[in-house]
Order: C-alpha cells, then sequence, then structure tokens
C-alpha cells in the first residue's frame, strides 16, 4: 500500500512538472494565424545579357573576356534568370519591403499573396548597404504587419519567422535571439547593420521576409544564414527593425538613404594597444587613419585616437561605429569622446553626408552633353562628380549615366553607375578623351574595355559593329 501511494504521489508530480512546462513554453499559433497574409512570396527574374554567357557568376570575374565567348555553349538559347524570396506589406495601400538581394538586377518582380494573388511589382528604392528594398503594388486594404522596437529585444527572447524556405509558401519557424549587434561587413566591406542574430531555421527562400516577436511586432527582417552546407545550422541574422524602419522611410520619401560619415578609417583596440593609451580594458575604434577635409578632421579627431563614446553610444569595437554614424542624420552636431595619449577628451563634430552612388548620378545629370545620345558605344556618359571620385578612389574616366539597349555597351554587360577608364588601348581621363577615343575606335574587332564598378576594376571587351 506505501509502494503504490509512492507512486502515485511519483506520477502526480510529473503531472505537475509537465502541466508547468507547457504553461511555460510559448503559443504561436495566434501570432502566425494573424500575421501570415501580411507576408508575400516575392518572385524576380532578370534577363539574360548577352555578355553574361552561363558560366556561374564567381567564375565570369576570373576568365577574360576574350576568352569567354569560346566557352558557352553554341546554338542554345541563354534563358531567365529566376530568384525566390520573401517579404512583407506595411501598408494597406501596398508597401512591400523585402531584401535588396532578392530584387537586385531583377528586370520583373512579382508579389503574391496568400490568397494566390498575384501583381507585379515597382521597385521603389533600394540601398545594397543595408540590404534592404521597397516594392509597390497596385492594390488596396491589404493586411499589413506593425513594426516593433528592436532595440527592447534581448538575448533569449523568443522570435517567430515567416516566408518561403526552398519556395515553400508561408512556412514558420521558431526560436530565441542569440545575440545583438552582429558586424557583418556586405560585399562592399560595408558595416552599417548591427544584425540581430537568431537560431531560427532560416533557409534560401526566407531572405526578406519578417521576424516577429511574441506581439506580433516586426523586430528584424530575415537577411543572411552562415552555413557550410546551404541549410540551416542555427546561425541566422535579422535586419533590426529600427534601422529598417528609417531606411524604407527614406526610400519612400526619395528613393535613396543618406547615411551619416565621419571620415575616418579604424581598427580594432588589441590588449597591447589598450594599455599604451590607459584604457583599463581594451574597447573602442581606434582610428587608423583621417580623411582629409572630412568631418572628423574638420572637428580635430586625429589618428591614434581611440573613440569610445559616439553621440552618447558606447563604442566596444570597431564595427560599433559606422553601425550608430551611419544611422546619425548628416548636418548633425555630437559629442564624440575618444582617448588621446592616455588622457580622455571630448570633441563635438558635424557628421557629413556619405556619398552615395545616386547622389553622384543626379549631379551629373545636368552634366550630360546634349549631343551625347549613345553614340558608336550606345552609352550616355558624364563627368565624373567629386562625390563619386571620392568613394570610388578614382581620379580619370567617364560615369555611364544611361546604357541604351542591344549596343555594344549593353552587349558588353555595362551599367549604369560604372565608370569607363580604358577604351581599346586607350586610358579616358574625361569626356574630351572619351569623345576622341570612341571616334576612333576600329569596327567589328573585339577591343578590351575596362571599367570602375562599385569601386572595383573590372575588364571586359565590347565590339562596335559596322559603321
Amino acid at each position: 500500500m506505501l509502494i503504490r501511494c509512492k507512486q502515485l504521489i511519483f506520477m502526480l508530480c510529473l503531472l505537475i512538472s509537465a502541466s508547468a512546462c507547457a504553461r511555460g513554453l510559448p503559443e504561436f499559433t495566434d501570432l502566425i494565424e494573424q500575421n501570415s497574409p501580411a507576408v508575400v512570396k516575392i518572385n524576380s527574374v532578370e534577363r539574360p545579357h548577352a555578355s553574361r554567357g552561363n558560366l556561374p557568376p564567381q567564375y565570369q570575374q576570373q576568365i577574360p573576356d576574350i576568352f569567354r565567348h569560346l566557352l558557352e555553349p553554341r546554338g542554345r538559347e541563354r534563358r531567365p534568370v529566376a530568384s525566390l524570396g520573401s517579404g512583407f506589406i506595411i501598408s494597406d495601400d501596398g508597401y512591400v519591403v523585402t531584401n535588396n538581394h532578392v530584387v537586385d538586377g531583377a528586370d520583373q518582380v512579382t508579389v503574391t499573396l496568400t490568397d494566390r494573388r498575384e501583381f507585379d511589382a515597382k521597385v521603389i528604392g533600394t540601398d545594397a548597404s543595408s540590404d534592404l528594398a521597397l516594392l509597390k503594388i497596385d492594390a488596396d486594404d491589404l493586411p499589413h504587419v506593425k513594426w516593433g522596437s528592436s532595440d527592447k529585444l534581448k538575448v533569449g527572447e523568443w522570435v517567430v519567422a515567416i516566408g518561403s524556405p526552398f519556395g515553400l509558401d508561408y512556412s514558420a519557424s521558431a526560436g530565441i535571439v542569440s545575440a545583438m549587434g552582429r558586424s557583418i561587413p556586405n560585399e562592399s566591406r560595408e558595416n552599417y547593420v548591427p544584425f540581430i542574430q537568431t537560431d531560427v531555421a532560416i533557409n534560401p527562400g526566407n531572405s526578406g521576409g519578417p521576424l516577429f516577436n511574441m506581439d506580433g511586432e516586426v523586430v528584424g527582417i530575415n537577411s543572411q544564414i552562415y552555413t557550410r552546407s546551404g541549410g540551416s545550422i542555427g546561425l541566422s541574422f535579422a535586419i533590426p527593425a529600427s534601422l529598417a524602419r528609417d531606411v524604407v522611410a527614406q526610400l519612400k520619401d526619395k528613393g535613396r538613404v543618406d547615411r551619416g560619415w565621419l571620415g575616418v578609417g579604424i581598427q580594432d583596440v588589441d590588449l597591447n594597444m589598450a594599455k599604451a593609451m590607459g584604457l583599463k580594458k581594451p574597447h573602442g575604434a581606434l582610428v587608423a587613419q583621417v580623411e582629409a577635409g572630412a568631418p572628423a578632421a574638420q572637428a580635430g579627431i586625429l589618428a591614434g585616437d581611440i573613440i569610445t563614446r559616439f553621440d552618447g553610444h558606447k563604442i566596444l569595437e570597431q564595427g560599433d561605429l559606422p553601425h550608430v554614424v551611419g544611422r546619425t542624420r548628416p548636418g548633425s552636431e555630437v559629442a564624440v569622446n575618444l582617448m588621446r595619449k592616455g588622457e580622455e577628451k571630448t570633441l563635438r563634430v558635424t557628421v557629413g553626408a556619405l556619398p552615395s552612388e545616386d547622389d553622384g548620378m543626379e549631379q551629373a545629370s545636368s552634366n550630360v552633353p546634349a549631343s551625347n545620345v549613345g553614340g558608336r558605344l550606345g552609352l550616355i556618359v558624364s563627368e565624373i562628380p567629386d562625390a563619386l571620385k571620392q568613394r570610388w578612389g578614382v581620379d580619370a574616366g567617364v560615369l555611364v549615366k544611361e546604357v541604351v539597349p542591344d549596343k555594344p555597351g549593353a552587349k558588353a554587360g555595362l551599367r549604369s553607375g560604372d565608370i569607363v577608364a580604358q577604351l581599346g588601348f586607350e586610358d579616358i581621363g574625361d569626356m574630351k578623351d572619351y569623345a576622341k577615343v570612341v571616334k576612333g575606335l576600329p569596327s567589328d574587332e573585339l577591343l578590351p574595355i575596362r571599367f570602375f564598378r562599385a569601386g572595383q576594376p573590372t575588364f571586359r571587351t565590347i565590339q562596335i559593329e559596322e559603321d
């Protein structure tokens, strides 16, 4: 009898423990049911370009253009390149947020809702630095999400992702916030996003989809995963909603994003440097270089200074500084706390505007000669604005304003924003050089062309059809 009582007590304890555990676990069903209608699937299509061939993109840049045509399959039609991603509706009149890399280079973007309605989307604006894009579809009375505050997120908090991994529509996955403020430079070595790290199962196709907190608010936009297999291994990264809301507002207002600019080159502070500079422990961003005439130089910041606070924000490592500077409105005057030769100093700096490619294109628009309507290359070009020269580190060439379809420039793969620095075997210094060299180029002959794209030099070939 005593043994039976002990068994009953033990079983009762197990039931109570299981019930307590169940009460402690989150319930996702209502959250997913209420927010799924505002999540969309995004299909983008990029038409093939004559100069690209069928080689994988990672190998195309490694093969000289003069040989690429030998490697392309003959007699086979090139097919459009399609990509898949996710997004979410932020207003009932059809504004949609997704990742820039989901729609980058796309000639056609289609948005599919949970009720299977499909809409052609217009790209309102994109921002490669934050990997965000704003789309617009022609519809009204649409379900939409609520923005939340990513600044209030804590490590260990439950979050939910909804998207289309591998094209499996409107899949939900859950996990916790693993870390905050992760610094991950993009392909252009820019570092303006303090990513939210989670262990939520994110896979290809989830890109651009929302990350919800338990109140059903969007606190992040799923952007990247770390993987060796191509699938989720529990390391996913989302763009914080606090940053995304500002970027989206600027894209909606003016189609581009203005970022703060300090004009310094920085590096981390190691233990030895911290001791030498009078710091109790390694922290801050060590200024390795100050650009002449930049806001930092004007404020008196010197190479060797260690920035420990910017506008009240702690700078624990070098990656923290671009995050806070980039989010600061250009023209704002802020306090910068730093260590210089073991002494603490506070300087006032007026934050500048980071030169952008869009800015340079707008500044150049009034400088395009009326007579230049494409010419023999099918390129409308102009002088390079100083802002772009400074940003991309080039001092000669001409800026491509527009590429005429089916002309030699388009067939060579040039795009708006490229800077042409060499044609044939002649260097291009300015518009005068460009006009002279183009005029003398032979027809029906493969010629080298060197240009800069986002500051990176590239060689390809171009052929002018018989005049």
